[in-house]
C-alpha cells in the first residue's frame, strides 16, 4: 500500500463536529505506523484553516457541520493549488450529497458504517492519488448514469470533452472505466510517464481536480 513505500507517514486531519467521532478516528487511525493524524476541526471553516496551517495529505470530512459544512469546504480547499485530498465520511449517502461531494473534488465518499480497516485503506488509496467509494456510492452513481433525465447533463459533458486531443480523450475514456495508469498504457500503447501527461493536460484543460471527476464527466457525456 502507498503508507508502506512513503518517506514519512500519511499527514491525516479529521474535521467532524462531533468530539466523539473526532476522537475515535484519531483512535483508530493513530494506531497505524503510516499514517499520522496531525490536526483536526469541528466545522468547514477550521477545515479550510487547517489545509492552510498544515501539511496535510488527506482530509475525513464530514458533511452536516455548523457555520461551513462539508460539501463547501471540499470545494473551497480542492480548488487550490497543492490541495490535499478528501474524503467525506458521512452518515448521510443521498444522492445530492454524493455527486455535490465529487463534483467539488472529493477523492472519497464513504458511510460511517464503513469498517474500520477499510476506512484505513481508503486513507492509503486517495494519497496514492486513486480514488475510494463505498459499495452503496458506487450503485447511486450507475443510477445517477441511468437518469433519463441526462440530456442536458450529456451535451454540456461532450462540449467539454471536445476541448481534449483525440488522444487525451481517449485516455480519459480509458479513465472514465477505472485503469490504472498502468493499465492505459498498456491498453494504449503509450509509457506511464506519457499516460501520466496526458491526464494531467486533461484534468487542467477540463478544470477538473482528479480522476472521479474525469470519471462523473466521462460517463456523463456516455462515453462509455
Amino acid at each position: 500500500m502507498a503508507g508502506l513505500t512513503r518517506e514519512r507517514p500519511i499527514r491525516v486531519a479529521v474535521v467532524d463536529d462531533d468530539p466523539l467521532v473526532r476522537a475515535g478516528l484519531r483512535i483508530l487511525l493513530g494506531g497505524w505506523p503510516d499514517i499520522e493524524v496531525v490536526a483536526e476541526g469541528g466545522d468547514g471553516l477550521e477545515a479550510v484553516s487547517i489545509a492552510d496551517a498544515h501539511l496535510v495529505d488527506v482530509i475525513l470530512m464530514d458533511i452536516r457541520m455548523p457555520r461551513v459544512d462539508g460539501l463547501v469546504a471540499t470545494q473551497r480547499i480542492r480548488g487550490r493549488r497543492s490541495a490535499p485530498q478528501v474524503i467525506v465520511l458521512t452518515t448521510f449517502n443521498a444522492d445530492e450529497y454524493v455527486l455535490e461531494a465529487l463534483r467539488g473534488g472529493a477523492s472519497g465518499f464513504l458511510l460511517k458504517d464503513t469498517p474500520p480497516h477499510d476506512i484505513i485503506e481508503a486513507v492509503r488509496t486517495v494519497a496514492a492519488g486513486a480514488a475510494t467509494l463505498s459499495p452503496a456510492v458506487v450503485r447511486q452513481l450507475i443510477d445517477h448514469i441511468a437518469d433519463p433525465a441526462a440530456g442536458p447533463r450529456r451535451a454540456e459533458a461532450r462540449a467539454r470533452l471536445a476541448r481534449l486531443t483525440d488522444r487525451e480523450r481517449e485516455v480519459a475514456v480509458a479513465v472514465g472505466r477505472g485503469l490504472s495508469n498502468a493499465e492505459i498504457s498498456a491498453a494504449l500503447g503509450m509509457s506511464v510517464p506519457t499516460v501520466k501527461g496526458h491526464v494531467s493536460r486533461l484534468l487542467s484543460k477540463l478544470d477538473l481536480n482528479n480522476r472521479v471527476q474525469v470519471a462523473l464527466l466521462i460517463h456523463d457525456a456516455g462515453s462509455i
